[in-house]
């Protein structure tokens, strides 16, 4: 299910959501859908929609399926990649066999464990196939696999997969895009219409916009793969 929240920060709206909702931050995505800065004339806030699942509960109401780490919460463990129990035994048999079908060799390895996440690693002679145009291939695949994970009893754990390092290197490209586009915008006066981005993506160009005073930035049209526009609003 999705939610809509609006306060004077980001921290201010997503602890608004969460108390709301009766979740810990964890158990819910954050998308940016617009941003305002404070002006003479204007209050600033920042509109923020909140996506859970529709069966998701307060952690403290989670069942005896809640997938515990061996360290303290929120500690990203480079650790042993081969499977730790039989969850991670049978998501790592999942994404090779799917990857498999697919006509593609491939290693699936861990490459962090965190409190309800864990990284996963495709190494493969066609990794740019998996990665796909703008990482939509991978995309696809952690959806199939975060699925797979609900359907194990795990759906409050998040499977990110990446290979060739992709989601980092994908990272500093959209901030360098972000930066570059604030530019542009200022320069010119007019708006600009960034190409469609997951929610992750989109929020990234959110944050990274948001304390540059003279631009602001809200997402446009529908689906998941929604676009961010940049606009100019000058310093009043």
């Amino acid at each position: 299910m999705t939610y809509e929240y609006e306060g004077k920060t980001e921290k201010e709206a997503i602890e608004l959501a969460a108390a709301e909702l009766g979740l810990e931050r964890d158990q819910f995505d954050v998308e940016i859908l617009e941003t305002q800065k404070n002006s003479l004339f204007k209050k600033g806030y920042v509109k923020i929609k909140v996506h859970t699942l529709d069966d998701e509960k307060p952690a403290s109401h989670l069942s005896g399926n809640t997938y515990s780490e061996p360290e303290e919460k929120h500690t990203r463990i480079f650790a042993d990649p081969l499977p730790q129990g039989e969850f991670e035994e049978k998501l790592i048999e999942f994404i090779t066999e799917v990857v498999t079908r697919m006509g593609y060799d491939v290693k699936v390895s861990v490459t962090y464990r965190e409190d309800k996440k864990i990284g996963i690693k495709l190494e493969s002679s066609h990794s740019s196939i998996l990665i796909g145009r703008k990482g939509k291939n991978l995309d696809a695949l952690q959806l199939l696999a975060n699925i797979y994970a609900g359907r194990l009893g795990h759906e409050e754990v998040r499977v990110i997969l990446d290979t060739e390092n992709y989601r980092i290197r994908r990272e500093e490209t959209l901030v360098r895009l972000a930066y570059t586009t604030a530019d542009k915008v200022r320069s010119s006066h007019n708006s600009i219409l960034l190409e469609p981005m997951n929610p992750f993506e989109r929020r990234l160009i959110h944050t990274t916009l948001n304390d540059i005073p003279d631009v602001e930035t809200k997402s446009e049209g529908e689906g998941l793969y929604k676009q961010v526009r940049v606009l100019y609003k000058g310093i009043r």
